[in-house]
């Protein structure tokens, strides 16, 4: 699988980054390249002194222009697919025994551009480089040899993948399967939205949700950005008297309310708002409306460097509009899933929307990923989850 005759030679003063684990080389880091290749190609990589750095695929349409795959010189072949997939699964230790977890998270597992999601008997699987596209045939025949799955359905889109020069594809490719996939979290009953979001659910936020479960009790609370539900279906199941889901999908609400009809919820004790966040916060504070809880687990603000500035903005204002809502020693549930923004960054916005709304914040709880969303501190791409419980309470006490 490896083109011998293409060799990547990397410039003389690059970044130490590269040499210390990190398995990206950006275009103004290679100094040339030698011999024919097509992109998606696996390619020897050099550096500036000719010693041999490692083994990866190339695109030269990406910016990122080589993904590493192995530091040795290797064959890329089955063996090598099921011993980086056998090895993810050793890393996720008792994880595995769940219902639902992430067999294969990209780069921290050492097979960049691939996500891999199980569902209890389904896999739903992204291709997100063309490197790692050309290796499907590979990767499913390892998959489908170690769970041995009802289904297999693929779910390749977005901007990125476009820009790899990939054709976006969503349909099932081993097998079949339902539209929505059941699985269970915490003891909860979900469902994956094959028709939804990446791979149709969300599993980085369930030790975040379980643990603020614990403060539901007899508890209101309000859902933003919702999405289908993980968090307040963990806050009904811990026993809140009530709670709001707002997100600004009719399709992931209507999932939502299918979700707590499984879990056989009271439907007094829920309401589903299809509304954006943002304007459903201002309007709540305008209605004098107050929560014990309030959850905030929005998409990624910033998805490069360049929206930094508008990613602070938007945490500032919907986390002081979750201030001003809550009563007094409500608790916030607030989380940031983009690299782009570090954890310090995300609390010190916090800190001045507490300022601007006259509270004290009291730390409560400060989560992150679990272990199947490994982070490898090499890598800070791998390190993105950032997720607190805040106690919110008037300065004036």
């Amino acid at each position: 699988m490896v083109n011998r005759n293409a060799k990547v030679i990397l410039k003389k003063d690059i970044k130490r980054r590269v040499f210390n684990g990190h398995p990206w080389v950006y275009d103004n880091e290679i100094e040339k390249i030698e011999g024919s290749f097509e992109d998606g190609d696996i390619v020897l990589v050099y550096t500036f002194a000719n010693q041999f750095l490692g083994i990866g695929y190339i695109n030269t349409k990406s910016k990122i222009t080589v993904r590493l795959l192995s530091r040795k010189p290797v064959e890329i072949n089955r063996e090598f697919i099921k011993n980086r997939i056998l090895q993810a699964i050793r890393n996720r230790y008792s994880i595995t025994r769940e219902n639902a977890y992430r067999v294969i998270f990209g780069e921290a597992d050492g097979l960049p551009g691939l996500i891999v999601d199980k569902f209890d008997e389904y896999l739903t699987i992204q291709f997100n480089t063309l490197g790692i596209n050309k290796l499907k045939n590979l990767i499913l025949e390892v998959l489908v040899e170690i769970f041995s799955p009802a289904g297999i359905f693929e779910r390749t889109e977005g901007n990125a993948v476009k820009k790899e020069g990939l054709e976006e594809f969503s349909g099932w490719i081993y097998g079949s399967g339902p539209e929505l996939i059941p699985f269970e979290i915490n003891g909860i009953k979900f469902l994956a939205d094959t028709k939804g979001q990446k791979t149709g659910a969300f599993l980085d936020q369930r030790e975040n949700a379980r643990k603020l479960r614990e403060f539901a009790h007899d508890k209101i609370c309000l859902d933003c950005f919702s999405y289908t539900g993980n968090f307040g279906m963990h806050l009904l199941s811990g026993g809140a008297k009530h709670v709001t889901f707002v997100d600004y999908s009719e399709r992931a609400i209507e999932v939502a309310k299918e979700i707590a009809k499984l879990n056989g919820f009271d439907k007094d004790r829920m309401d589903f708002v299809v509304a954006n966040a943002f304007d459903y916060l201002k309007s709540s504070y305008e209605k004098s409306k107050k929560y014990d809880i309030v959850v905030l687990d929005p998409p990624s603000f910033a998805k490069s460097a360049s929206s930094r500035d508008a990613a602070f903005k938007g945490y500032k204002e919907i986390n002081y509009r979750s201030m001003k809502l809550l009563k007094s020693d409500g608790l916030l549930a607030t989380a940031s899933c983009t690299q782009v923004v570090s954890q310090s960054e995300f609390e010190s916005i916090l800190v001045d929307a507490a300022i601007d709304a006259k509270v004290l914040l009291r730390l409560i709880y400060r989560g992150g990923q679990p272990v199947d969303h490994p982070q490898v501190y090499n890598i800070l791409e791998t390190m993105y989850l950032k997720f607190l419980i805040l106690q919110v309470s008037p300065i004036n006490n």
